[in-house]
C-alpha cells in the first residue's frame, strides 16, 4: 500500500447525502477481483448516459475536475453494501481523500485498508470546503496527515481528528498484511517452536 503523508490536489464537490456503494461502483462491475481498471466505472450511473457517452453536468466529467484527487461529499458517504470495490474504484480514478460529515462504518474501514484517507468534519467545515471545491481548477486543497490539517486555496486551515493507529498505518503504508509482516520474526520463532514441540501438527 502506498504511503500517505501530504496530498495536494483539486477537490471535487459532490454535495449529495447517502451516496451508497452501488452509486460509487454499480453491481455489474463487481465480477473482477482486480483492484485496477475500476476508475472508469466510478459513479458510472451518474457519469454516463445509457449509450456510454459522458453526462457533461456530472462533476468528474468537467475539465476542471477530471484530475481531482480529493472529494468533498455529503453525510453518510459509502453507505449500502460492504463491497471493497468502492474504495478500489475511487483510488483507481485518483481519489485519495474523501471528506464528509460521516461515513458508513465498513466503507470507512475499507478506505484505510486501501490507502484512502476519509476525514470526518462538522457541517460548517464541510460547507467551507465545498465552497472552495466549487472554484474549479483553482480548488486546490492540501491535506497534511502528520499535522492533521487541511489548507484551503485562500490559506485557511482546518484541523481534523484521526485515530493514532490508523494515522500510523497510512503514513507508513501498512495494510493488514503489512501489519502482520511487522511481526514476521515473532511468527517465525513461533513456527520453529511449534515444529519442535508439536511435530505432528
Amino acid at each position: 500500500m502506498d504511503k500517505f503523508t501530504t496530498l495536494t490536489g483539486v477537490a471535487a464537490p459532490l454535495p449529495m447525502i447517502n451516496i451508497d456503494t452501488d452509486k460509487i461502483i454499480p453491481k455489474q462491475y463487481l465480477k473482477t477481483i482486480q483492484r485496477s481498471g475500476l476508475g472508469t466505472a466510478l459513479f458510472a450511473e451518474m457519469r454516463y448516459n445509457d449509450d456510454g457517452t459522458e453526462k457533461q453536468d456530472f462533476v468528474l466529467n468537467q475539465p476542471a475536475y477530471r484530475e481531482a484527487s480529493l472529494l468533498i461529499a455529503g453525510d453518510n458517504f459509502g453507505c449500502g453494501s460492504s463491497r471493497e470495490h468502492a474504495p478500489w474504484a475511487l483510488l483507481d480514478f485518483g481519489i485519495k481523500c474523501v471528506i464528509a460529515t460521516s461515513f458508513a462504518d465498513i466503507f470507512y474501514n475499507n478506505c484505510f485498508k486501501n490507502g484512502i484517507l476519509p476525514i470526518i468534519l462538522p457541517q460548517e467545515d464541510i460547507d467551507k470546503l465545498m465552497d472552495d471545491a466549487e472554484r474549479g481548477s483553482n480548488a486546490v486543497i492540501t491535506v497534511d496527515l502528520e499535522a492533521q490539517e487541511i489548507s484551503g486555496p485562500d490559506g485557511g486551515k482546518i484541523a481534523f481528528e484521526l485515530d493514532p493507529h490508523r494515522k500510523r498505518c497510512l503514513i507508513e503504508g501498512l495494510d493488514d498484511i503489512g501489519l502482520t509482516l511487522e511481526k514476521a520474526d515473532t511468527i517465525a520463532e513461533f513456527e520453529t517452536t511449534i515444529k519442535k514441540t508439536r511435530p505432528w501438527i
